[in-house]
């Protein structure tokens, strides 16, 4: 099958994946010493932001589904880098908090993606950068409103 007959090459969601799997891999390479994924690595940045929400909207900001929220959170808090509190409104709902172990990585590990990310804008100008940024925002909304068709 040729380039032109799979279209995967033309394809937003298609090159979209590739390059996110791509970045994922570096920033799981530079984060590895400090034993924590990107995944989780991005979750708990959300729950250093939002101390004390609800695994609901940490899923939400972090775009997840809530199993998986649910085994990150796990996996989380195994480390010790957040505790989860019962809920006083809910009872079925953990409040998320993160730790000092938890912060403290957070500071340790935030140069690493911001390092990334600069080397990632090597191959771009600042105004391509931020039209990138408007663009995936766009279609993220998009994808939002044809998911709320369905």
């Amino acid at each position: 099958m040729t380039e032109r007959e799979s279209g995967l090459e033309r394809s937003v969601g298609f090159v979209m994946g590739v390059t996110y799997r791509k970045l994922s891999m570096l920033l799981q390479q530079r984060l590895k010493p400090f034993d924590i994924t990107p995944e989780q690595w991005s979750v708990l940045v959300h729950v250093a932001r939002s101390d004390g929400l609800i695994q609901k909207e940490i899923a939400e900001l972090a775009g997840k589904d809530k199993p998986t929220t649910t085994r990150i959170l796990d996996h989380l808090e195994g480390k010790g880098l957040i505790v989860k509190q019962t809920g006083e409104a809910d009872r079925r709902s953990f409040l998320v908090h993160i730790t000092d172990k938890g912060k403290a990585l957070i500071e340790r590990t935030a140069p690493i993606e911001r390092g990334l990310l600069q080397d990632v804008k090597q191959c771009m100008t600042d105004e391509e950068y931020d039209r990138l940024l408007d663009l995936l925002r766009r279609i993220e909304r998009h994808a939002n409103l044809l998911k709320d068709r369905e």
